[in-house]
């Protein structure tokens, strides 16, 4: 039976008629960040139904940042990545199903089917399912033990084995596994990184920016082994950890962290016959192919005019707009989500943030220098910038998203000048 409780909101009919259901019941799948701000936001809108936050951990609503710094190096403990303070989250009044995990969504009877039996009838569903660690299928997994680091629980895990006099292999120089090694290198651990592309970060910055990353760790004393593949794994004769890699030769050491890449979670859309393209295929109302149900966050592929294609984006920012977005959409709400993408991350110390996508067809105009510890590299297309990174550098950063926005034509000269006020272009 549906929930007698007032609703706000409406679906429009299957048949395409005029009429409207009325939204009595909205499911949200998955309770990381997305899946919290879109609660939040169904809520602030006014939406005073039945709201069901199933999620398949522990923990409520939290965002995942602070795991690879704050929290794995013991700045900060894992409540402090809440979304809400307790009295908060119990305010909005949401069925929560932790530690849950959905069977399947029967989208004819229009109803979410948990493990435990349980079966939640819905007029919106919201997938905010996210993604999982990538494993590496090689030899010898099951004979060492394999961090990776995506939940609070890995990072409980992971902090012990990162002090001083230990040894850590990061498998992966993308931005997870550049932040962990960041951490373990600030807590006394020696660390290698082993990168099987020729530059760090490869798939998602230019090389001047590959360049700097690698500076900067290996001024921080790490090795960093590029164009280097992983062929298997084993136990030593002294119960450490050996890495083989493809050329031939091993890497003893006393932790192994896996950070290469993100699985989308998108085996619940793809049972339920909703389209897929390494993820869950939504438009700019974040809308799937089934108009009742929603995805956002890590697991959402959305059109972005920014890049000139789809794609997913897995960031801080995504995850928390896109939520909102979905929640809106699914009351009914005009949207059009087709967000800048912003991109950070902090290592050592430093902030790097991007704004844009950079292309190698840009005219790169730099700001300052990195010997300062501060500096921005712009990317136009003729005289309008495209795309933006920079280190330390975010009020300039927050001026170059303005300009990207704007898409009016620069003096890139005074662009190049750092005694030119950004707020002067």
């Amino acid at each position: 039976m549906l929930d007698e409780r007032p609703a706000v909101g409406a679906a429009a009919l299957p048949d395409g008629s005029a009429g409207v259901r009325p939204i009595h019941t909205i499911v949200i799948i998955g309770a990381g960040q997305a899946g919290g701000w879109a609660a939040q936001t169904l809520r602030s809108e006014g939406f005073t139904g039945r709201l069901v936050l199933v999620g398949d951990e522990l923990h409520p609503p939290h965002e995942r940042p602070p795991l690879s710094k704050a929290v794995l190096s013991g700045a900060a403990l894992p409540t402090t990545t809440w979304l809400m303070k307790p009295d908060a989250f119990s305010a909005l009044d949401v069925e929560w199903r932790p530690s849950t995990r959905v069977q399947r969504i029967d989208r004819t009877a229009r109803q979410v089917l948990l493990a435990d039996g349980e079966t939640l009838p819905y007029d919106k569903v919201i997938l905010c399912t996210g993604g999982r660690a990538r494993q590496l299928d090689v030899p010898g997994t099951d004979q060492v033990q394999l961090h990776t680091l995506r939940t609070i629980e890995d990072a409980q895990a992971l902090a012990p084995t990162l002090a001083p006099g230990r040894s850590v292999v990061v498998v992966g120089g993308g931005w997870i596994g550049l932040e962990v090694a960041a951490t373990a290198r600030q807590q006394g651990a020696d660390v290698v990184v082993v990168e099987t592309q020729s530059r760090l970060c490869e798939r998602t910055v230019p090389v001047e920016i590959s360049d700097y990353l690698l500076a900067l760790h290996s001024a921080q004393g790490t090795r960093v082994l590029l164009g280097t593949g992983v062929r298997g794994f084993a136990r030593a004769a002294d119960g450490r950890s050996e890495v083989l890699l493809a050329d031939g030769s091993v890497l003893a050491c006393d932790t192994i962290v896996l950070g290469i890449g993100l699985v989308p979670n998108d085996e619940l859309a793809r049972a339920a016959g909703l389209a897929c393209d390494g993820g869950v295929r939504v438009d700019a109302q974040c809308r799937t192919s089934d108009p009742d149900i929603l995805a956002a966050g890590d697991v959402a592929v959305a059109p972005n005019p920014w890049a000139g294609r789809s794609l997913r984006l897995e960031s801080w920012q995504n995850a928390q707009e896109q939520g909102m977005a979905a929640a809106r959409s699914a009351l009914g709400h005009a949207v059009d989500y087709q967000p800048l993408p912003w991109f950070w991350s902090d290592q050592y110390g430093m902030n790097l943030q991007i704004y844009g996508m950079p292309t190698p067809t840009h005219r790169v105009v730099q700001r300052g220098d990195a010997a300062s510890g501060s500096f921005v590299l712009f990317y136009l297309a003729g005289d309008v910038v495209q795309a933006a990174i920079g280190a330390n550098a975010a009020r300039d950063l927050r001026f170059a998203r303005r300009l990207i926005e704007q898409r009016k034509p620069v003096d890139t000269e005074l662009l190049a000048d750092p005694a030119t006020p950004m707020s002067k272009l």
